[in-house]
């Protein structure tokens, strides 16, 4: 989903054209051409799948964001009969796919959409509600700030945010809120500024890993990678690829692991035990592809993009394990829905 810089359009419309983030070498590894069919987990502003169409493949495009998929329906009219729209989440493929398909790409994270709509929540760049909900249903950010107790959000800050100080954050957002209840970004990101301190030669804002984390945990961002990177072995096709886009060590974690484990490289590890060494679900992983200079002059958001690309074998799809690729199991949608009421 992270691509281009701020402002630019939703696809089929206005003068700026959306660039996606490595978009040539995500099409060289999906390989696509007239007859394929191409799942995009992640429509966002349609750019990787305006680029697959012009080559010739047959799109099925998920976003759960209601706003992606409404942009997106001025490319589906250039498209009518190769483009296929639905809302929904993209551990969801494999039945909104209904079948086998050629290849699988997931460009994983928020929007440049989302982030620079002050109205989402997203960014505390700019004041709006703390929301922060792709799909726009089920708790927010501020219902996680204002409910949960001090430890259950510094354990949310420190593992998803990989925030030093989540101890300090989380206790100064209980005493805060017991006064007032958090309601905006900006009046969240100032609590974690003072708990936190800044220096005039930090490059971050205080405030980047606790909205991080935040965002992470209310989406279900890494359960939900994990649970699509299984439902993408089961439908693509041998021969198929499936292609990655991640922007944070966390959802690189998972990706590497994932190949590693289903191309054999982890055989017998404590990642995947299994009673003999699995035959391998994929070839062995490219080399990971990362922007160049000129893309992230272009597009700063770009800079910690990482590819990962592998191609399906003929092997039957392996059992779904999220714990296998050290996804916490504190951290799903249940267990937020039940923890926030």
């Amino acid at each position: 989903m992270m691509a281009g810089p701020g402002g630019e359009s939703p696809a089929g419309g206005g003068p700026a054209r959306h660039i996606p983030v490595l978009l040539d070498a995500v099409i060289a590894a999906l390989e696509p051409s007239p007859g394929k069919v191409i799942l995009d987990g992640t429509f966002g502003a349609g750019g990787y799948a305006r680029a697959l169409l012009e080559s010739g493949a047959d799109v099925v495009a998920i976003d759960r964001d209601p706003e992606a998929i409404a942009a997106g329906r001025r490319l589906a009219e250039q498209f009518p009969d190769r483009l296929r729209l639905t809302q929904g989440r993209f551990s969801q493929m494999e039945a909104i796919a209904g079948g086998a398909v050629d290849g699988v790409v997931l460009d994983v994270g928020v929007s440049s959409m989302q982030l620079d709509e002050a109205e989402r929540g997203f960014s505390f760049r700019m004041e709006g509600p703390l929301d922060m909900r792709m799909g726009r249903q089920g708790p927010s950010a501020a219902d996680v700030v204002n409910r949960l107790k001090a430890a259950d959000l510094a354990r949310i800050f420190g593992l998803l945010g990989e925030e030093r100080h989540a101890g300090r954050v989380g206790r100064a957002i209980e005493r805060r809120r017991a006064e007032t209840p958090f309601e905006t970004t900006r009046d969240l990101a100032e609590v974690v500024e003072r708990a936190v301190g800044r220096k005039p030669a930090d490059k971050i804002h205080p405030a980047t890993r606790v909205f991080q984390a935040l965002r992470i945990f209310v989406n279900d961002e890494l359960g939900e990678l994990a649970r699509a990177l299984f439902a993408a072995e089961r439908i693509l096709k041998p021969g198929g690829m499936l292609a990655a886009v991640t922007f944070h060590s966390l959802e690189d974690r998972i990706v590497k692991r994932f190949l590693a484990a289903r191309s054999g490289a982890q055989a017998g590890s404590r990642h995947l035990p299994e009673a003999t060494p699995p035959q391998p679900r994929f070839e062995k992983p490219r080399k990971p592809v990362t922007p160049g200079k000129a893309e992230t002059e272009q597009n700063p958001r770009a800079r910690s993009a990482r590819l990962r690309a592998a191609r399906r074998t003929d092997v039957p799809a392996g059992k779904e394990d999220l714990e296998s690729l050290g996804v916490p199991a504190l951290f799903v949608t249940a267990q937020l829905g039940e923890k926030v009421r």
